[in-house]
């Protein structure tokens, strides 16, 4: 355990329905969710999610902290039936007319609000699934019958605050609880090349940024990532703002000594995003 396998596509699928659960532990995911038109379009990314869910154990429940769901404190959702939430504008019908009705899990809210001491977590009755959690369950679980949650990320706290409150839902990887931090590492909407958007391109800059993330993620070194602006010069350019960074921290911080990481959907879009993804197994 504990080494690096990188994955492009289809020697992902092989690896992954290799996998061994040991009954000890579910996997951890960070997912790069992209385009909120990947929750209704069969592209490589959304394949390689449905490909995922056949070929992870099955969970009890899966929890995801979004990037779209930022606070101020930390909430869980507590609802019997999470509404589904379009919280996009500027998309085709089709998207907007999807419904996710996975249900909820109000005791395993409870559990999870527990497990947290080092503050208060909210239980939630208002919010539901957002844009970056259907998206990408719904073709993991397209039969919506698994319960699915998701914790909130405080915006006004730092990475050191967040790393520290997902390494104490560690136990609920022994209980079949499938954890998914879902955002994108390099994320930089201003400087989208949208002539580039169906090519795997990307700027030096995001190259670069990628090579590191994955450099510091597969050698575990998760201070150098917690503080990421003194990573490269191009850091700021790749999380000008860290929303949907902070979702990665919630992932590394449920890392196993045990786990291997698996690299996946290791690609650019429009030059200033990344796709890339990993899973702790």
């Amino acid at each position: 355990g504990g080494g690096i396998i990188m994955a492009s596509l289809h020697p992902f699928y092989n690896y992954i329905t290799d996998l061994k659960y040991d009954g000890n532990r579910m996997p951890v995911l960070f997912i790069g969710h992209g385009s909120p038109m990947n929750g209704i379009e069969n592209n490589e990314y959304s394949q390689t999610w449905a490909e995922l869910g056949k070929s992870i154990p099955t969970p009890k429940a899966v929890l995801v902290i979004s990037a779209h769901w930022l606070s101020a404190g930390t909430k869980i959702t507590a609802m019997n039936n999470p509404k589904t939430i379009h919280d996009f504008g500027g998309f085709p019908q089709e998207l907007f007319d999807v419904q996710y009705p996975a249900p909820g899990n109000p005791d395993l809210a409870l559990e999870t609000k527990k497990l947290i001491t080092t503050t208060n977590v909210d239980m939630d009755h208002d919010w539901g699934l957002d844009h970056g959690t259907w998206t990408v369950v719904r073709h993991m679980y397209p039969k919506a019958d698994i319960p699915v949650l998701q914790l909130s990320i405080d915006y006004y706290k730092p990475a050191e605050y967040h790393y520290n409150l997902a390494a104490q839902l560690a136990d609920l990887r022994k209980k079949g609880v499938l954890i998914i931090g879902s955002g994108n590492m390099v994320h930089n909407l201003i400087m989208v090349a949208w002539d580039k958007m169906n090519t795997n391109y990307g700027f030096d800059w995001a190259h670069e940024m990628n090579i590191i993330f994955k450099d510091k993620i597969g050698n575990a070194d998760h201070k150098a990532l917690m503080n990421y602006e003194k990573l490269h010069k191009a850091a700021t350019l790749a999380i000008p703002t860290p929303d949907h960074y902070w979702p990665m921290i919630y992932s590394l911080a449920l890392r196993d000594k045990k786990d291997d990481v698996t690299f996946f959907n290791d690609s650019f879009v429009g030059g200033s995003l990344t796709m890339t993804s990993f899973m702790y197994s």
